[in-house]
């Protein structure tokens, strides 16, 4: 009896294959973060990130301000395209103009999204180029809102964040009004200025508004900025990281009751953002409406959940032995990664940041005969869990502020293949009076369900009856010896012992050893 071959048959080419045994039948599968993204049968809130070990990993992707049917976007600049010449308004209602010193940095030192802009002296245009556009040439509108993340190389009294200039014609004369909305450093925090925006309802008249903050902005640290202006009351709020910091009125008290001044856009009105700002900018966006508080975490609260596709284990019930994994935790700090790596156990940090693992198997990829199972890398799984297919999940859950992620480096799969184990090693006989007498050491596979007793009269031909527990193969269950009785004295009888896993999972045959039962003995 020969065993059969067994292949492993994967369904990506990612997977890489350990040739390690941890024990004796054991064999392993790692999955790389790479592969485990591309074979997602399911992935929300997740990214795959670089520079944080030598291979990218999976973390959860930053978070966006989404006010889906609440805010009317007018302009959304993400600066995830990689380069800064490839910046552009995803509203399609500016056209983007990118200084030639402008650069670009990736998803790990980005508030959001795959990338950010990095101004040093180089500033960065956007042109109205659709009548849609809320600044497009004359026009009057009401509500309105403008954010964007900031992080500061040093910020510099005079630096400027957000410029944007037009000219409004008076109409009593060729005169022109000159327009414009600044936002500047000044003392560590930022200034607003609106000059001329807001005009009376007949549109005579125009006022100038200034409003700043009150906390300092910390240089190389994120902080969310965001404007907004309700033209029910007329109020100008300006918020920092989600709290209010000023409050000014655009009426004509300048208070709260008052005739409410509006804005109105003049011609040849442009946006300029970054002059003269050394720093960082991320998720710039302008709204037609009052929006809410924005989201300033970095990563949403609700995290992420990964889950693979069916990996085939090959033919059999293949038993799963443990799940092991390979990742850690990272923040941003001054710019640099904080980074803590970990092995296998529980994927629970000190920030509140973890993760959680789950299998499940089936022996019909389209069916699965288990719910999904938690489980702690690197323990031996309690009670069988089998089958030819095996799926694997994972939730990433951020830091309790919101500023930490967990990430994946890789999973590995470690099972026992449901092949014919190894056959029992020193079989010895001893001949007694009518019987013989079997011993051996048991299989090293960890699957082994019992043992099959082969005798007969000739070698190789191990079809006995004489045997008083049956004809040849005598099922012995889980024992390694057994007193074979019933056998005719002068006859020499041939023997081998096989293992098994499962009824029709047979492995080698034992070395054959043969005995003569003699009467006396």
């Amino acid at each position: 009896m020969k065993s059969k071959a067994y292949l492993i048959v994967l369904l990506y080419l990612f997977f890489t294959v350990s040739g390690s045994l941890y024990s004796i039948g054991e064999r392993t599968i790692t999955l790389e973060a790479e592969a485990i993204r591309k074979m997602a049968d399911y992935s929300a809130g997740l990214t795959e990130m670089s520079l944080i070990r030598a291979k990218p990993v999976l973390a959860l992707s930053s978070a966006r301000s989404s006010f889906a049917g609440i805010a009317s976007p007018d302009l959304v600049l993400s600066f995830d395209e990689g380069n800064p010449v490839l910046f552009r308004d995803s509203i399609r209602h500016y056209q983007v103009s990118a200084s030639s010193l402008l650069t670009a940095v990736d998803a790990v030192n980005a508030r959001a999204g795959s990338g950010a802009a990095f101004f040093s002296d180089s500033p960065l245009t956007l042109k109205p180029h659709s009548n849609a556009a809320l600044f497009a040439p004359n026009n009057r509108f009401y509500d309105f809102s403008m954010e964007f993340w900031l992080n500061p190389l040093k910020l510099e009294n005079g630096e400027q964040i957000v410029l944007w200039t037009s000219s409004f014609p008076v109409n009593t004369s060729a005169a022109f009004l000159p327009q414009q909305i600044l936002c500047k450093a000044s003392k560590n925090r930022l200034l607003w200025s609106f000059q001329n925006f807001f005009f009376s309802p007949d549109g005579a008249k125009s006022i100038t508004i200034d409003i700043g903050g009150v906390s300092a902005v910390v240089p190389k640290t994120w902080s969310h900025h965001l404007i907004r202006f309700d033209s029910a009351t007329g109020m100008i709020e300006y918020l920092v990281d989600g709290k209010a910091e000023s409050i000014e009125y655009a009426t004509s008290t300048r208070r709260e009751r008052g005739e409410v001044y509006t804005p109105i856009t003049g011609t040849g009105g442009n946006f300029i953002l970054g002059n003269g700002f050394l720093g960082m900018m991320d998720e710039f966006r302008i709204y037609g409406s009052h929006v809410p508080g924005s989201t300033v975490q970095k990563y949403p609260l609700r995290g992420g959940r990964i889950e693979t596709k069916a990996i085939d284990l090959g033919e059999g019930n293949n038993g799963i032995v443990k799940l092991e994994a390979f990742g850690g935790r990272t923040a941003m700090g001054d710019r640099r990664i904080n980074n803590e790596y970990r092995q296998n156990g529980r994927f629970r940090f000190s920030d509140d940041s973890e993760m959680q693992f789950f299998i499940r198997t089936s022996d019909n990829p389209y069916r699965w005969n288990s719910l999904w199972q938690p489980v702690t890398p690197g323990a031996d799984i309690a009670g069988s869990i089998s089958g030819r297919y095996v799926q694997l999940a994972a939730d990433f859950y951020p830091s309790a502020d919101g500023e930490a992620s967990p990430y994946l480096e890789a999973l590995r799969i470690v099972y026992l293949p449901d092949e014919p184990p190894l056959p029992p090693a020193h079989l010895t006989a001893v001949a007694v009076d009518g019987a013989v007498q079997l011993h051996w050491k048991n299989s090293p596979n960890r699957n082994v369900q019992g043992y099959l007793v082969y005798y007969g009269t000739t070698g190789d031909d191990y079809f006995g009856e004489d045997a008083a527990l049956g004809i040849s193969p005598i099922n012995v269950g889980k024992r390694n010896e057994i007193r074979i009785d019933g056998l005719k004295n002068g006859t020499l009888y041939y023997f081998r012992v096989a293992a098994y896993s499962a009824p029709s999972h047979i492995g080698d045959f034992s070395r054959e050893v043969r005995a003569r039962p003699l009467r006396g003995q």
